[in-house]
């Protein structure tokens, strides 16, 4: 069976496999595998073996080190940052390499209820029955719970604060009351939460005091360099195309650097020299968005090209991307073109492209 998305545990099975089958430093009650080697998964190495681990995460080790370090205490993890900073990405690579199963997830939406937190009720046995064993509908935490195994919960932010609430007793006191029943699930040793939050979308609900203290929130920045930046970039890019089977050929280095460059430059505000200050649009202009690009690049070669991307190819997914507002953020992107790409050498393809676009 050909999946468009594999879950982490599966897309990289023979590398977590590698992993225990290497492993030489303590393993937590119901982990896969040590801290250590869940640090190795995320970042990559090389084992003892010879056998090379791929890099999921391309940044500062320590972030990590913390981030997992955290799962083994009785607080939880939050990790925060900016959209498209992977932290979904790598929320889903620590649940895969600590319990295994990636799949425990509740999507925060502002009109989410505290039933896809604590537990639901089949409603037709609720009502033939009455509560019972039965009737109850575990949810994602509650698995985690039962088994030992780390739940993830995706924005966070996004939850109404009423219903954030709920998960202080499930992280304080390690239990879920179900007073329907005269009982509770008591959490096993392996069960921790995971959630990512973000502060730029609209509808965020800070999160309250109490819930604050129950997370050990570690922020995952945009990539430092260019290049560091590039190569996630291309990284991603490359497993998309494995996975899709676009009839076009893999993307220059140069051009997947051209995209970043833009988006750089434009979310910071100045160009890469530090020689002219730019207006920035109002979008966050972030890393999984420039991924979005390229694979979209990838496409229109691919099906409507010659299978080689070039400007053209790129640039509806540049103008996507930059013009959210299309009042402000087109006279930003007119501006950049006019002072910036028209100017640069090189980059007269995408002047041309953006201008006939346009």
């Amino acid at each position: 069976m050909n999946l468009l998305r594999q879950h982490a545990e599966q897309q990289f099975a023979e590398e977590l496999h590698e992993l225990k089958k290497n492993e030489t430093n303590p393993v937590p009650e119901n982990w896969e595998m040590s801290p250590q080697s869940v640090v190795t998964y995320l970042m990559g190495g090389t084992l003892k073996n010879g056998f090379e681990v791929s890099p999921k995460y391309i940044g500062n080790r320590r972030l990590m080190e913390i981030a997992v370090a955290t799962l083994v205490t009785d607080r939880a993890l939050l990790l925060y940052g900016l959209p498209g900073t992977a932290k979904s990405w790598v929320s889903e690579h620590i649940a895969a390499a600590v319990s295994g199963d990636s799949t425990l997830i509740v999507q925060g939406t502002a009109g989410i209820g505290e039933e896809a937190i604590r537990y639901g009720w089949n409603y037709a046995r609720l009502l033939a029955e009455g509560p019972s064993e039965g009737a109850l509908v575990q949810t994602p935490v509650m698995k985690a719970m039962q088994e030992g195994k780390i739940a993830r919960i995706e924005e966070l932010t996004r939850i109404g604060s009423d219903v954030q609430d709920t998960l202080i007793t499930i992280l304080s006191e390690k239990t879920l009351p179900i007073p329907e029943l005269n009982k509770e699930v008591q959490a096993i040793r392996g069960f921790n939460v995971i959630a990512t939050a973000n502060n730029r979308d609209k509808g965020v609900n800070d999160l309250s005091s109490a819930l604050k203290r129950r997370f050990n929130t570690v922020i995952l920045p945009l990539p430092d360099s260019i290049e560091e930046e590039t190569d996630i970039v291309r990284r991603r890019v490359e497993s998309f195309e494995k996975v899709m089977s676009l009839p076009s050929e893999r993307p220059a280095l140069e051009e997947i650097r051209r995209v970043v460059t833009i988006f750089r430059e434009l979310r910071q505000g100045v160009t890469c020299d530090g020689k002219s200050k730019l207006k920035s649009p109002s979008g966050t202009l972030s890393t999984a968005e420039a991924i979005s690009v390229v694979n979209n690049g990838l496409a229109m070669a691919g099906y409507f090209g010659d299978g080689v991307i070039h400007a053209e190819d790129l640039v509806s997914g540049i103008l996507g991307a930059v013009i959210k507002d299309p009042v402000q953020d087109k006279v930003v992107w007119q501006e950049y073109m006019e002072t910036v790409v028209k100017k640069r050498d090189g980059w007269k393809d995408i002047y041309r492209a953006s201008i006939d676009f346009i």
